[in-house]
């Protein structure tokens, strides 16, 4: 949902220390790595003989390296060209953790054609695979409000309205370009002066609208609990506060025995089902972030189930006013 990248264009996985720590592959077992991407996890992972790993990519692009793996770790190594919302079709036995990195490799973000940064010229895309709709669409079908709740929710951007007003005024003349969106943002945020760029979050917002993102990740988590055997972990990598609140709430509503959340008057959430390690997140070393700049926005979280049976109603309800906005990709 974000880059896990390094500015010299070479991909570093993020925590990758942190995560081995955590999983102990030295003793065995079959692994899911959800976001193969560049398959540094997998690679460290199936250094020992006596590990599997199963790997998930939606990106076409992922099944040309997943063919090198497959030849040089044979049986040990399957690759599932898929969301990995969809991981519940899978059938494994002794698996330890489940693993998601939520940032975009290195080569996602300076491939052209995907358009994902606001850097590049030409038609909007961001599609990273499997998708119905694109950028290009959304921007120049969707209405006024459509577009602000988009650049609201999944952005955090403050000047939406005003942003998406600009886009369905210029618009009306011809198809916006990815050059067309830049120069509207930063036309509509003059007094802009933060660190980022102008135009990230308008287009943060886009990736995560344009991929599902949001449902991806709820679906995701939901499917990894039901899909693991008690004692064994589920971890998430995110790179931005909306992934993490999700993450956040997720591991801390079904480890607590207590109504965890203001919006939801009544628990019905009895019992822990999560085991929490670390009540604060897991962030990169000053050593890694300066190895790898791009990783200083990345935080670890993690958890081991210990009890069969949850419920993910307070879960869905929580951030169902995210996945109604999602919706609004349907009529594209």
């Amino acid at each position: 949902m974000s880059a896990t990248i390094n500015l010299e264009k070479k991909h570093f996985p993020v925590l990758l220390d942190e995560i081995i720590k955590i999983i102990s592959p030295r003793y065995g077992g079959t692994f899911l790595d959800c976001t193969f991407g560049q398959g540094g996890y997998s690679e460290k992972i199936l250094e020992n003989s006596k590990n599997k790993v199963i790997a998930f990519d939606r990106d076409i692009n992922s099944i040309k390296l997943s063919k090198k793996f497959k030849k040089h770790f044979g049986d040990r190594f399957e690759f599932n060209h898929n969301r990995f919302s969809k991981i519940e079709k899978i059938n494994s036995n002794n698996l330890k953790a489940v693993i998601f990195d939520l940032g975009y490799s290195t080569d996602q973000i300076f491939d052209e054609k995907k358009g994902l940064s606001f850097n590049f010229k030409g038609q909007l895309n961001m599609k990273l695979g499997l998708n119905s709709f694109s950028a290009h669409e959304a921007v120049n079908k969707l209405d006024k409000a459509e577009l602000a709740q988009i650049f609201k929710f999944f952005g955090d951007e403050k000047d939406a309205r005003r942003i998406a007003q600009s886009i369905i005024k210029k618009r009306n003349k011809n198809y916006l370009s990815t050059t067309d969106l830049v120069e509207i943002i930063n036309k509509e945020k003059k007094n802009y002066n933060y660190k980022i760029n102008k135009s990230t979050k308008i287009f943060q917002s886009l990736r995560i609208f344009v991929n599902q993102e949001v449902s991806e990740l709820i679906y995701g988590l939901i499917n990894a609990y039901n899909l693991i055997p008690i004692d064994s972990y589920i971890i998430v990598v995110t790179f931005h506060s909306l992934e993490d609140r999700i993450v956040k709430f997720f591991f801390k509503n079904y480890s607590e025995e207590k109504k965890v959340s203001r919006y939801v008057p009544i628990s019905k959430n009895k019992n822990k089902f999560f085991e929490l390690f670390n009540k604060k997140a897991i962030v990169p070393s000053s050593d890694e972030i300066k190895k790898n700049p791009p990783s200083r926005s990345a935080k670890l979280r993690y958890a081991k189930k210990i009890k069969n049976g949850a419920n993910f109603e307070e879960f869905l309800m929580k951030f169902k006013h995210l996945l109604e906005i999602e919706n609004i990709g349907k009529k594209l």
